[in-house]
């Protein structure tokens, strides 16, 4: 197991009212020498689908022949997985090298009492990503950002291309009070070093935000670019998409590296090498199946569904799939859309998971007939109990928790 001090010592430590310290990360990057030469980056930022839009967009750019490091978070079984070089994740001892470095240059930084804030871990793996770029020669990053972007460390490393998920009302009353409000803070994460903002298509007030957030930050120079899933011709084709939801963020996965290559002033994707890597696409805990170890014939499909939406989307695959579901293990904190998912998985076998992490709240009220589960009861054989075709359904802790249980393969996602 890597040594995780270094990325999560001050957000472990943090006192009551403090924030993250976006000036504390900036120091941090000088120390680091980050701030200056580094491979071109590829920033995503979004409501729902960074994951899948930055490892579709890593695998296009590596189809092209471009070593690529990709940041993504959360992981799924380990830290390791949140830095990976052409889709593969760094084993422990480079993480902890990483880490290391991080260290050594944290300790000459002034006390966090005086920055007034603390280095934040998803900052931190991204700066481990430039680092580990810097090492590996990389062509080019794609950084996969937290829940913001004017105040994430993303927007201090400077995207030359931003890629721009679907926006909805997700972090309402943290990034902003209305979806536009949350677009334009999402848009921010764009500034002087970036060429080009691709975008999923919006809705008009959401559009407009992105719009005027981009004209303040780069001068009017750059103006929103929108790849459509449903244009004829649009790449990749259906059959190579990521099933359900996220085969738009497949798309703009792929827009947005197409956009980067002719930034580089690389030739353009060609579409036999772009389809044989997205052939090899892996997307765990994105409608991904898997069976359960020692238990002939016993399925899982898990996805990272938090909504009505994304939970019906799921449970359409599974139908598809199987042909029925014989049980739900459905893991949805009181922030997320608990309601909307019972409405959805009404008369299906249910079952409730709750997750230790103290800032997670499961107090909303679920049907007198569901069941309970600790996580730390997920195993192959409590899931095999459970019937032969299992559909596992939450938040990234939990589905991350799941593909522990099943000793699903992480490490490498495409290539």
């Amino acid at each position: 197991m890597p040594r995780l001090d270094p990325f999560f010592s001050e957000w472990n430590s943090r006192r009551p009212g403090l924030s993250r310290s976006l000036e504390r990360a900036r120091s941090l990057m000088r120390a680091l020498d980050l701030d200056g030469d580094r491979p071109p980056v590829l920033g995503v930022v979004g409501s729902k689908g960074k994951g899948t839009t930055a490892t579709t967009a890593a695998a296009a750019l590596a189809s092209a022949g471009l070593r690529t490091v990709l940041v993504t978070g959360p992981s799924f079984r380990s830290y390791r997985e949140r830095v990976r070089v052409d889709g593969a994740a760094v084993s422990d001892a480079e993480l902890d090298a990483l880490g290391e470095r991080i260290e050594e240059a944290r300790r000459a930084l002034p006390p966090v009492e005086e920055d007034g804030g603390y280095l934040a871990p998803s900052g931190l793996f991204l700066f481990a990503g430039l680092l580990r770029a810097r090492d590996t020669g990389a062509d080019v990053c794609v950084l996969e950002a937290g829940m913001g972007g004017r105040r994430d460390e993303l927007r201090l490393v400077g995207p030359e291309v931003v890629a721009l998920g679907k926006v909805f009302a997700e972090h309402v009353g943290v990034l902003g009070d209305t979806v536009p409000e949350i677009a334009r803070e999402k848009a921010l994460v764009a500034g002087a070093r970036t060429r080009a903002l691709v975008s999923l298509p919006q809705e008009p007030e959401v559009e407009a935000a992105v719009g005027a957030a981009l004209d303040e930050a780069t001068g009017g120079r750059v103006v929103a670019e929108t790849a459509d899933p449903d244009r004829p011709g649009a790449e990749p084709p259906p059959e190579l998409r990521p099933p359900g939801l996220s085969a738009a963020s497949g798309v703009l996965g792929t827009a947005a590296a197409a956009r980067m290559l002719e930034h580089l002033g690389r030739a353009p994707l060609e579409p036999g090498p772009l389809h044989r890597v997205l052939g090899t696409l892996v997307l765990p805990a994105r409608l991904s199946r898997h069976p359960v170890p020692g238990h002939s014939g016993a399925e899982v499909l898990v996805d990272s569904a938090i909504d009505r939406v994304g939970t019906a989307a799921a449970l359409a695959r599974a139908r598809a799939l199987w042909g029925g579901v014989d049980h739900v293990l459905l893991c949805l904190p009181d922030h997320k859309d608990v309601s909307g998912a019972v409405a959805v998985l009404e008369g299906l076998p249910v079952t409730a998971v709750r997750l230790p992490e103290t800032h997670l709240r499961f107090e909303h009220g679920l049907p007198a007939g569901w069941g309970r589960m600790e996580a730390a009861d997920l195993s192959p054989a409590a899931i095999a109990a459970l019937g032969h075709r299992v559909l596992a359904l939450g938040t990234v802790y939990f589905t991350g928790r799941v593909l522990d249980a099943l000793d699903a393969p992480t490490d490498r996602l495409f290539g």
